[in-house]
């Protein structure tokens, strides 16, 4: 059970063609809450902007959310122009095999993009695509992610620590 990311990064925005180049990666699966829209249900500030320049750069990308609501999915899909897949039940294999369905990539070269190790990196490690932790945008979480937040703190601690020894 793999909980650390390949990658860690403040925010969506960071990842760019050379990042994405130097990891092969030519499709994102991106959560919503705290990746892309804030407690408020609010769009991070640019997120349309960088969405459509990596698209212009034939990034291949969908939505995949653990939310049942599917209009707020729906509307950040719509606003970011994506297909999404809703109440994925993260980090279950079956909602990564949809959205991979959706990318129509292969594994390998999927990046999963969230602020959750155990929902997104864990799905995403066990799907076998690469895996893009983000900084939460929001202090303010609903009550289960609160709940999990100190816990991975302790693997996000441990993984800076060892990226950190390993670029000396």
């Amino acid at each position: 059970m793999n909980l650390y990311p390949d990658i860690y990064l403040d925010n969506v925005k960071e990842i760019n063609m050379e990042l994405l180049k130097k990891h092969d990666i030519r499709g994102l699966i991106l959560d919503i809450d705290n990746t892309l829209i804030d407690y408020d249900k609010n769009i991070l500030e640019g997120a349309k902007e960088w969405c459509n320049n990596l698209k212009r750069q034939g990034i291949k990308m969908c939505i995949l959310s653990n939310t049942n609501k599917v209009y707020k999915v729906k509307k950040v899909a719509d606003e970011l122009s994506l297909e999404y897949e809703y109440f994925a039940h993260k980090p279950s294999k079956k909602g990564f095999r949809k959205a991979k369905e959706l990318l129509k990539l292969e594994c390998i070269n999927i990046g999963v993009v969230g602020d959750q190790i155990f929902t997104d990196v864990l799905g995403g490690n066990r799907s076998n695509m690469k895996t893009i932790l983000t900084k939460p945008i929001d202090q303010r979480d609903i009550l289960i992610t609160r709940i999990k937040r100190p816990f991975e703190k302790i693997f996000i601690n441990k993984y800076v620590k060892k990226k950190g020894a390993q670029e000396k």
